[in-house]
């Protein structure tokens, strides 16, 4: 049956009519010819340092080939005689990193696998000669290609910027799209059925997104299950060849990463769509058992299993391709960090926040007064506090207005603390475990399924709250962990096959909802892609019932690591006001007038970072001197604001032995680099630290500042390094600021 299916689809192939060949390029323009340089134009410079002023197009490119390209990246699909992707190139350099075709995407619908575009007949999948390309022949599909369109760059999420962000994030971004339009042929399983695959690519960036459309005709009756799909399917150049298997493999240089991603504080841990795995059809391979992870393929971990006809259309994640131009892992990490910058810019939303620990009217309109005194600009009823946000009777959401408009009034935002996995609700409600039927197997234990009767009733009510109270900020913990539910009488889901895919897109249309609303979100997880502004820098809650001291060294220690794929507005730190899981007065700061100096510490530390911390407590000062010292470092921060939220380059980390430091740098900035410098020793301690300033943008020399001192002459070497002598008392820190002359 197989057999004569394939010779079906064959024959299908075999038989596209010339004019749906001839139009599918319709609409696109040719590239330019005879410019100076060629087409795609070069980039000039460092896209991580220089500005670069090479658009991202899409282009024709010969009689049946289309490009994307922005003179850092080209991607080239051949038309004929089927759509497929044949160049994937680090224009930079001109290196190759595709070896082999593979089809646009793969479905299952009703049970049956189908291809989307792709070309069969390769001979050896070690490379990709363009010469063979006329003798391959079509992937067996019912889809086929009918058009090719040039578009623009899409607003997945609407960002109402109503706080201070970078100013340099603009969304959305520059850029070009490109879509394929498939059809479903007469007579095939899959008539009636049209699969959009979208690709943009922005301007200076060296970043690819993907993702796909399936829509049926709105005259058709016809319904179909999405078993499973692929969004994207590339065979890579290997990222290395040995013989023997290996417990770990390097990887080609890409990241990638989706927005169907959950249950992590990072980027790897939450990653659950991308897939590194052997291509058994590349025979000639070095690997003897033809174990190399070649093949990257984007999928959902299950399902998802959804229903699609006339009246529901299917959208996927999106898939974010960023090459990678080399392996250092600071330069790695600043390309990571930059396409945050570019397809999340809400991430750069970094407000002063106070996490209130006792929601009594009185004592919230202390907090509140103190923040505005100091120049805090958020305030959160933090967990624990007695705020709960679920409580439905009319006067706890009047007593939520009140507050907000207390807080306006003194122009500081203000929100709440909800909890939502990790608990149970009931056994009607919770996630059921597949393996047994039973509740109480989710990833933290127990969860409620977020489309049962009570998950949806939630979420409409954490809607309705926040539009009526003017609530401005939501810390949404144990956000969705991608847990499974095998009801079948929960309403929001089929079964099981359908459960991970429709919870997402419940949390996924919150977190949406809140963007579009000017709502800040603190989200102990990696949502940035869908909306989410800050996750955990690096937290282990029992680190902060050590004594002050210690928690001053870890602190910088996770900045330290936090930072080399977050940037520092995207992970929040904690400063233990008061007691926090234990510890007692070593642990905790309160009462504040008699630890001013640890107390310090923290503000150096964090602010000085660029990182925000909770400030968790009562109070933010108990006297004239901690006000004194609270407002004098939140001005700190803010006139030097610009360059503490940039880029962090790390130069050492804090190990209790030595100096440690870091540095900010900023190549469009007034301040070029902040320099942050801390001697944990009990003694004074003069070192020479060698500070690169090259993504700084800084060549040759520059002038430094220590403190607010007068500034002076530093040469720079070949690598456009600093160093400098630095003298630092017992527990002493200090800052440095970099400009050009």
């Amino acid at each position: 049956m197989k057999a004569m299916l394939r010779l079906r689809l064959v024959m299908l192939a075999l038989a596209i009519p010339a004019a749906v060949r001839a139009q599918a390029l319709e609409g696109l323009d040719d590239a330019p010819r005879g410019a100076s340089g060629g087409w795609p134009p070069a980039v000039h410079g460092d896209w991580l340092v220089d500005a670069v002023d090479v658009p991202a197009t899409v282009h024709r490119t010969g009689e049946h080939t289309v490009t994307l390209a922005n003179g850092l990246l080209t991607r080239t699909w051949r038309m004929q005689p089927a759509v497929a992707c044949v160049t994937f190139d680090d224009a930079s350099t001109g290196t190759s990193l595709l070896r082999a075709v593979e089809p646009e995407a793969r479905l299952v619908l009703d049970g049956e696998a189908f291809a989307v575009g792709g070309l069969d007949g390769q001979p050896d999948r070690a490379y990709l000669r363009p010469q063979w390309l006329e003798q391959m022949t079509p992937t067996p599909s019912p889809f086929a290609c009918v058009a090719v369109r040039a578009v623009p760059v899409t607003v997945p999420i609407t960002w109402r910027r109503v706080r201070h962000a970078s100013p340099a994030a603009v969304w959305p971004p520059a850029g070009a799209g490109l879509v394929f339009s498939f059809r479903g042929r007469d007579g095939s399983p899959c008539a009636g059925v049209t699969v959009d695959v979208h690709y943009e690519l922005y301007t200076g960036i060296p970043l690819l997104v993907k993702w796909l459309e399936m829509t049926i005709d709105a005259s058709s009756s016809k319904t179909l299950t999405l078993d499973a799909l692929d969004v994207e399917r590339l065979a890579l150049v290997e990222g290395e060849a040995t013989v023997e298997p290996q417990p770990t493999w390097r990887t080609p240089p890409l990241h990638v990463e989706s927005d169907y991603a959950f249950h992590g504080m990072s980027s790897t841990s939450a990653d659950v769509t991308t897939h590194w795995l052997e291509d058994r059809a590349y025979g000639t391979q070095v690997s003897y058992g033809l174990h190399t992870p070649c093949l990257l393929v984007s999928r959902p971990p299950i399902g998802p299993g959804c229903i699609v006809s006339a009246a529901q259309p299917f959208v996927s994640y999106r898939v974010y391709e960023l090459l990678l131009d080399s392996l250092d892992r600071e330069r790695a990490g600043l390309a990571q960090r930059r396409m945050y910058r570019t397809v999340a810019p809400w991430v750069t939303e970094n407000p002063l926040m106070m996490h209130i620990r006792d929601a009594r009217p009185e004592a919230v309109k202390l907090a509140i007064d103190q923040c505005a005194d100091v120049g805090f600009e958020m305030a959160i009823l933090s967990f624990g506090s007695g705020f709960d946000v679920e409580d439905r009777r009319p006067e706890n959401l009047a007593r939520a207005k009140e507050l907000v408009a207390y807080a306006r009034n003194k122009g500081v935002e203000l929100g709440t603390y909800s909890l939502l996995a990790s608990r149970s609700i009931d056994k009607a409600n919770d996630v059921v475990d597949a393996a047994t039927g039973t509740t109480g197997h989710a990833y933290f234990g127990n969860s409620p399924c977020l489309q049962s009767e009570w998950g949806r009733a939630y979420f409409e009510h954490l809607g309705r709250f926040f539009a009526a109270s003017g609530f401005a900020v939501l810390e949404h913990d144990g956000s969705y962990p991608g847990d499974t539910c095998a009801s079948t009488t929960h309403p929001g889901h089929r079964g099981l096959a359908d459960s991970q895919w429709k919870q997402w897109q419940q949390i996924r249309a919150l977190y949406a909802w809140c963007r579009g609303e000017g709502i800040y979100l603190n989200v102990p997880d990696w949502y940035f892609l869908s909306g989410s502004s800050k996750t955990g820098m690096g937290y282990r809650e029992s680190n902060w019932s050590l004594p002050r001291r210690e928690q001053l060294l870890h602190a910088r220690q996770n900045i330290h690591d936090g930072t080399f794929t977050k940037t520092p507005s995207m992970g929040w730190m904690f400063v233990p006001l008061t007691e926090y899981h234990g510890g007692g007065a070593a642990a905790t700061l309160e009462p504040l007038a008699q630890h001013l100096d640890d107390y310090e510490q923290h503000l150096a530390l964090d602010l000085g970072a660029g990182v925000q911390a909770c400030w968790r407590g009562p109070r933010l000062y108990d006297s004239d001197a901690t006000r004194a010292l609270v407002t004098k470092w939140v001005r700190w921060f803010k006139q030097h604001r610009e360059i503490l939220e940039s880029d962090m380059v790390h130069v050492r980390r804090a190990d209790g032995r030595d100096l440690d430091a870091w540095l900010h740098v900023n190549p469009v900035a007034a301040e070029r680099g902040l320099a942050m410098v801390f001697n944990p020793l009990p003694a004074e301690r003069t070192r020479r630290l060698v500070f690169p300033l090259y993504y700084s943008g800084l060549r040759q020399r520059c002038s430094v500042r220590l403190r607010d001192g007068a500034p002076h002459t530093v040469l720079l070497d070949e690598r456009a390094r600093a160093e400098i002598e630095v003298t630092l008392p017992a527990d002493g820190f200090t800052w440095l600021v970099f400009t050009a002359e």
